[in-house]
């Protein structure tokens, strides 16, 4: 059974204290920061420390978009923002997803060599120019490229063995404030989010989308609540509307825009309340222990199993990777987009 809280570790190497942490029963899964990581061989031993510490593992994510938001750096391929692959692509969609699912594919299949289970990408949000925070992490600024773009990116890991997780449903990028500091308000309709930000969510969960992530933003017109902690935009939207039954992570519950929703056990248990299936608890241990404490009788079995689809499949060695002619062109491809990026 894995348990509904992901949170992370301190360092390049398991504590005591992270060690009681993941082996609680609350704990379901691990996120790891650039803090974490030093080298190849040094993340690969602390992914398989943490693999070793519960019978099944639990699965470890890292944020691993490309562009601004690469935490494993040093031995890994620089990976372009998602905004330049159309810009390398003279903005042809088709050609631009060809490009998409080789960068996808690259992205999974060198995590994989060191044992990383899943990167918390494709961003789906819409770039309308007004977002500090999405910006170039959006492949496109239509519906149409968007959700063209991030399919074929999202078909690229899961040829590596890898399933995605798409953000931040139903859509952050027409608000300017950053949720990692501030509550953004979306005050558009429900008809104009359906139109247009929610396109690519739909079309990806109708490929078989296999995580989701919700903004914590108040589209203030259609819900009172942050869509991560809202009944109607996690249950009766998206599992109701979109038929999604993949899991749903709360975003970071230490972002400021939660503040209003209390603590943090009571900012869990209205983020699982609400429909989420595991939440994140991140850089604050302490909070993360209030948590997976307050959380020792919950049991949603349902969520359990979803999780359990959240591991990596089979994977080769670093070495035996760079033998082969598709890393080699897709190593080749991101350097290409990330030169004229630059």
């Amino acid at each position: 059974m894995y348990g509904p809280v992901m949170l992370d570790v301190v360092g390049t190497e398991l504590t005591e204290a992270d060690i009681a942490r993941l082996t609680h029963p609350s704990t379901g899964g691990v996120i790891l920061f650039a803090r974490n990581f030093t080298s190849r061989e040094q993340v690969t031993e602390l992914v398989n420390t943490i693999h070793d510490v519960r019978n099944p593992p639990l699965p470890i994510a890292v944020d691993q978009e490309g562009g601004r938001v690469q935490r494993f750096r040093e031995g890994f391929t620089r990976l372009p923002a998602a905004r330049s692959i159309l810009s390398y692509a003279n903005n042809d969609i088709a050609q631009a997803a060809n490009y998409a699912r080789e960068l996808g594919w690259l992205m999974a299949s060198e995590l994989r060599t060191v044992g990383v289970d899943f990167s918390f990408a494709p961003v789906l949000d819409l770039n309308y120019g007004v977002s500090v925070v999405i910006g170039d992490r959006a492949f496109g600024d239509t519906p149409d490229q968007v959700d063209s773009i991030a399919s074929a990116w999202m078909l690229g890991a899961r040829d590596a063995g890898m399933i995605s997780v798409g953000k931040h449903f139903p859509g952050h990028g027409a608000v300017v404030a950053d949720s990692h500091l501030a509550l953004p308000i979306d005050e558009r309709d429900k008809e104009t989010l359906f139109k247009q930000d929610m396109q690519p969510f739909a079309k990806l969960i109708d490929q078989g989308l296999e995580g989701i992530m919700p903004a914590h933003v108040i589209y203030s017109q259609i819900d009172k609540d942050l869509a991560g902690f809202s009944f109607f935009w996690l249950q009766t939207v998206l599992r109701g509307e979109l038929g999604f039954d993949g899991v749903i992570f709360s975003d970071d519950l230490s972002m400021k825009a939660t503040d209003d929703t209390g603590d943090y056990p009571s900012r869990a248990n209205a983020a699982l309340s609400a429909g989420c299936d595991m939440v994140l608890v991140c850089n604050n241990p302490e909070a993360a222990e209030e948590v997976i404490i307050a959380l020792e009788e919950y049991a949603n079995p349902t969520a359990s199993e979803r999780c359990a689809r959240l591991l990596g499949r089979a994977s080769v060695s670093w070495d035996k990777l760079q033998t082969q002619d598709r890393w080699q062109k897709a190593s080749q491809l991101a350097a290409a987009i990330c030169a004229i990026q630059d």
